[in-house]
């Protein structure tokens, strides 16, 4: 490709609506365009990268036995609700009714068109086990998009799925995508963990994580000291601590005019927050629930939806409160029997609490679980953080910032059992398919390893990914003998399989190496008059400061030699 051919332009600033530094850089370079919140063109730079990320990742699905498809991004609205995921997707599912009158959705992933997909052509233990996947546009309206390519409502995604006879089988091709996933971001030049996480809208039992360390990123990470537990701040867990036991005594209740807060009232006590039954209220399908964790703790919304089997809960308003006959800042369930009660299981962990006393004013000593209210859920609700004790360990979690760049689930029978697909097995009995499945969205891969490989002159991008191996730049072009090496330079290069971009502008030189920087190209070759009488042009690696001369005869060996490295 000719600079003077190709369409789009650089800029010296980034806009000031541009965020994080891939944000930045990918509009700088000229990569992607915005047209709406959330939703991109990909300029020919960009596109040129994204489809060697793309290409990279049907190699390693392909090396891993995986069998690629195409299944439609608009979908009919009945087969999400065959699921059961038509009203609690979040985001929720955008729709349209067709000129038949038919509801149909943009598709934010496709678990149940592939289960329809595969309940078609399975019928025997025979017919499996095996692996589909598809690089497909997906549609997620998410309320605040952000970060340029990081957080989009439409957007490029691999996702694999994965049909196995058993358990068994599901934690092959589990393990099998995990090893390809790996290879992925190592051909792409990211280094990851691999955290437990949750499983969210897409459901089953267990799902992981691959998550770039750093500080720029939005997701929190918690790892254990020896590096042994990793885990999203939504899913991690941790060794909660003991009271010392007490004989259970009588609750009494007492005046603390003024005290609202679990600090408060610890200090106005003298105990630890520990000693404290605090109560959060929330709202779920329009009614108030009351919430029940020890006062060292917070609550983790995201485990209490688990808990809550997908129920959204949000912190309930003062006027919600006050509508259901709760007294805001001194609540406890305590004698609220008619409201339904989610209880920590740090609850189960002392005796003689403290808590609200449902009267302005006042709160209870010597509170006992389940003595004096009641749980309708009990578990693990709490969040983890920083400082907290690994479980099972003898070492404190750490918290780091993160992207995530792939995400895969083990869904079990999750849609197998709602969409009935089937197989017989070797004794003729039936029995549901076992199910994984596998995403990995490739602008928001492309985003991270920038924020991974960047410096004050632009994207430092490896050479497997970059839009160019290879950036030229001619000075002096009017000089016949360097316009003449530069043309043979280029040709040979292209001739030879190097992916190859000549600046051939009438740009002052200062221009051209700032382009080149900017855009990250691996490799840059200065032609110029004085390089050209001593039979010899420049090179200069993207991620060095220093050039070196190569003769005319041996640049191309050394490219070659360079390029596997970067």
């Amino acid at each position: 490709m000719r600079s003077s051919n190709l369409f789009g332009k650089t800029l010296r600033q980034a806009p000031s609506d541009t965020e994080n530094i891939s944000h930045k850089l990918l509009v700088r370079a000229g990569f992607i365009q915005q047209i709406a919140s959330g939703i991109f063109s990909a300029m020919p730079l960009g596109n040129r990268s994204l489809s060697k990320i793309k290409n990279i990742i049907r190699e390693e699905m392909d090396g891993a036995g995986a069998q690629e498809v195409n299944m439609p991004v608009v979908q009919p609205i009945d087969i999400w609700e065959e699921s059961g995921r038509a009203e609690n997707f979040s985001p929720p599912l955008a729709s349209f009714k067709d000129r038949r009158d038919r509801k149909m959705i943009l598709a934010p992933t496709h678990e149940e068109a592939v289960t329809i997909m595969a309940r078609s052509g399975v019928t025997s233990y025979r017919d499996l086990p095996f692996i589909l996947y598809q690089i497909q546009t997906k549609f997620r309206d998410e309320p605040r998009p952000r970060g340029g390519l990081l957080r989009v409502r439409e957007f490029e995604m691999k996702d694999a799925y994965s049909f196995d006879v058993d358990q068994n089988g599901l934690d092959k091709s589990f393990d099998a995508m995990v090893e390809a996933y790996k290879k992925i971001f190592d051909r792409c030049g990211i280094d990851v963990v691999m955290v437990e996480a949750d499983s969210g809208g897409i459901g089953g039992k267990d799902s992981n994580e691959f998550v770039l360390l750093t500080d720029s990123g939005e997701d929190v990470i918690l790892i254990s000291e020896d590096g042994d537990y990793a885990a999203n701040v939504e899913k991690a867990v941790f060794e909660k601590t003991v009271n010392p036991y007490e004989e259970l005594t009588a609750i009494e209740e007492f005046s603390t005019p003024g005290i609202k807060s679990i600090k408060e009232l610890a200090l106005s006590e003298n105990v630890p927050e520990s000693k404290i039954s605090k109560s959060v209220l929330y709202t779920v399908e329009d009614e108030v629930i009351i919430v029940t964790i020890r006062g060292d703790y917070d609550v983790n919304d995201t485990k209490l939806r688990n808990l809550l089997k997908g129920k959204e809960p949000r912190l309930s308003t003062f006027e919600e409160a006050q509508s259901s006959g709760i007294i805001p800042g001194y609540v406890s369930a305590v004698e609220l029997d008619k409201f339904y009660s989610v209880v920590d299981d740090s609850i189960t962990m002392g005796t003689n609490f403290f808590a609200g006393a449902n009267k302005n004013g006042f709160h209870l000593r010597n509170v006992n679980f389940p003595r004096d209210f009641k749980a309708d859920l009990i578990g693990d609700i709490a969040e983890a953080k920083a400082g907290y004790t690994a479980k099972g360990k003898k070492v404190v979690l750490e918290e780091r910032r993160g992207i995530e760049v792939g995400h895969v689930f083990k869904l079990g029978t999750t849609y197998s059992r709602k969409l009935d697909t089937t197989f017989s097995d070797g004794n003729g009995i039936q029995k549901h398919v076992q199910m994984g499945c596998y995403g990995i969205g490739v602008g928001r891969l492309l985003a991270a390893v920038i924020e991974a490989n960047n410096d004050e002159n632009g994207m430092i991008l490896p050479a497997a990914i970059a839009p160019f191996e290879v950036y030229i730049v001619g000075i002096n072009l009017h000089d016949k003998n360097v316009i003449s090496n530069a043309e043979r330079l280029y040709k040979s290069f292209i001739d030879n399989g190097i992916d190859t971009l000549f600046d051939d502008r009438d740009e002052p030189p200062g221009v051209k190496f700032k382009d080149a920087d900017l855009v990250g190209t691996p490799i840059r070759i200065v032609v110029s008059s004085k390089s050209i009488k001593m039979n010899a042009v420049e090179i200069k690696l993207r991620k060095n400061k220093d050039f070196e001369l190569i003769s005319l005869d041996e640049i191309q060996d050394k490219i070659f030699d360079l390029l596997p490295l970067l």
